[in-house]
């Protein structure tokens, strides 16, 4: 991998991790694009690259991470846990749904998932939660249970989670954002697991490339939950599902 390769990741990674359209599903089509031979290293390197994002979560949520927020993390911490057993134990065999073919059926499925819960299940505005500090465990738990979809590649674990928090009652901003939050303890297990597991085998050349993939997607990350967030104000997530059917169309169209 080049550190062009690696600027090009970093900046999908940072621009698509947090929106509903799977940043894994871009960095896979991405990584083929680009000829990146999805070497262990490689592959080490598309999911660390995805905890610099995480960190602009940090960032721009810095409040949140104090004591006076205990029972919000307690509540996120318990929609990591469905995620966190089921992808321990069957890691292996998700390792082997990482297709492009699986990808664009995702990226389908998941448009047709977001129109629909667009069209017929959200309640008016006005009724929905709008602080994710109110959030209860029984919706935080259900939420926990959507994301474990997102262990198939192209379903987006932003997405998952949404579509979970809207179908439990909280808005459009407020399931983003508890997204957001969520992807922490997710992303800092899956990190630490893949680096324990391929430290040895980087090289200082490829830890170069590392840190300039990190460092850009955690940049490109910062800016775009800030635009996500202004987005939502105005407008809902139809764009994402429409955007979701094009690209899984193409990318079958691509494969096939």
């Amino acid at each position: 991998m080049t550190l062009f390769d690696s600027i090009i990741l970093g900046i999908i990674e940072g621009f698509t991790e947090f929106l509903p359209i799977s940043s894994t599903g871009h960095l896979i089509v991405a990584s083929q694009f680009l000829g990146v031979d999805q070497t262990n290293i490689n592959k080490a390197f598309e999911v660390i690259i995805q905890f610099g994002a995480i960190l602009a979560v940090v960032l721009n949520y810095k409040e949140k991470f104090t004591p006076a927020h205990i029972p919000l993390w307690i509540k996120v911490f318990l929609a990591f846990l469905p995620i966190g057993i089921i992808g321990y134990l069957f890691a292996s065999s998700i390792k082997t749904l990482f297709t492009v073919e699986i990808v664009a059926w995702m990226f389908i499925i998941g448009g047709v998932v977001f129109l629909l819960v667009e069209k017929f299940f959200i309640p008016h505005e006005a009724k929905l939660l709008d602080d994710v500090e109110k959030i209860s465990y029984k919706q935080s738990m259900i939420i926990g249970i959507a994301q474990v979809f997102a262990l198939i590649p192209g379903t987006s674990r932003a997405g998952s989670t949404i579509i979970g928090a809207l179908l439990v009652g909280l808005s459009r901003k407020a399931s983003a954002e508890f997204s957001f939050l969520l992807a922490f303890p997710v992303m800092s297990a899956v990190t630490a697991y893949d680096l324990l597991k391929h430290y040895n085998d980087f090289t200082q050349e490829s830890l170069i490339t590392l840190g300039v993939g990190f460092l850009v997607s955690f940049v490109v990350a910062y800016g775009t939950i800030k635009l996500f967030l202004a987005f939502l104000e105005r407008f809902t997530f139809v764009a994402f599902g429409v955007y979701r059917i094009l690209f899984g169309l193409l990318l079958l169209t691509f494969v096939s």
